[in-house]
């Protein structure tokens, strides 16, 4: 039997047509957010400081240049930032000022569509601004082109194990401030910890085992595994498998919340 794509057979893909319809006057202005700033700070922090970095040498690097080093890293917080900034946000407006949710809720499609049309539109906004920042990674020579095909799925991945849970919490806030209060402790310090600018074996032991237990840990590991070309089965399964499990909880936690929220 053929798969059908037909929104009246797949309402979810309404809701990602709305997405869309809006993105398409607004994408312009996303560019620098999403795609320019990460590959500015890539061009900063990996070509000029990786040169001092290159420079000094580091048994933290796995032997690889700096750049190398840093630019998966960088992508799977990338990753995350757009992911919270396409997720919290929208998710909020939609749901208590511009009341679009409410209004798709009174037809036919059900919270659950909603709220998974709205998600493959945010994994549509990961996708393609991983796609412009591994690009640039690729003509840089910074990563094999070979190792860069893996890192497409692997940035989606780390990006919806934010998504989903972040949509799932964010249709039940009622002031905004909590979702900047999030974006300030919660983000910026997975951000800064994580493993995205060095190596979390650096960091005394208690914080490398907090900071191992969080998503973007396990995202910017998977992702730099594969640019070094080091993944193998045992690790590389972990950090799916645990991004994989974030995801499938965000799906489920979602369902739940939207249902409540928008038929309550």
């Amino acid at each position: 039997m053929a798969l059908s794509l037909d929104p009246a057979r797949a309402p979810a893909l309404r809701e990602f047509a709305y997405w869309m319809y809006r993105y398409r006057r607004t994408w312009r202005g996303t560019v620098v957010v999403n795609v320019a700033n990460p590959l500015l700070f890539l061009a900063a922090m990996g070509v000029g400081l990786g040169r001092l970095v290159d420079r000094g040498g580091s048994d933290y690097l796995h032997g690889a240049p700096y750049l190398t080093f840093f630019a998966p890293g960088l992508l799977a917080a990338a990753a995350m930032q757009n992911a919270f900034l396409d997720s919290a946000g929208p998710v909020f407006q939609s749901a208590r000022k511009r009341g679009n949710f409410r209004a798709a809720a009174a037809t036919p499609m059900r919270p659950a569509d909603i709220f998974t049309g709205h998600l493959l539109f945010t994994g549509f906004r990961i996708l393609t601004s991983a796609l412009a920042f591994v690009a640039v990674v690729v003509v840089t020579g910074a990563v094999p082109w070979r190792h860069c095909v893996l890192l497409l799925p692997a940035a989606l991945l780390t990006g919806l194990a934010f998504a989903a849970p972040v949509s799932a919490w964010a249709i039940t806030v009622t002031q905004f401030t909590r979702i900047n209060g999030v974006f300030r402790f919660v983000l910026l310090p997975l951000y800064m910890f994580s493993g995205t600018f060095y190596s979390t074996s650096q960091l005394p032991d208690w914080l490398h085992a907090v900071v191992s237990v969080t998503p973007l840990y396990q995202g910017i590991q998977l992702c730099r595994e594969i640019a070094l070309g080091t993944a193998d089965l045992p690790d590389t399964g972990v950090h799916v498998l645990y991004l994989a499990v974030m995801a499938a909880a965000g799906l489920v936690l979602g369902r739940r919340t939207y249902a409540r929220h928008l038929y309550g």
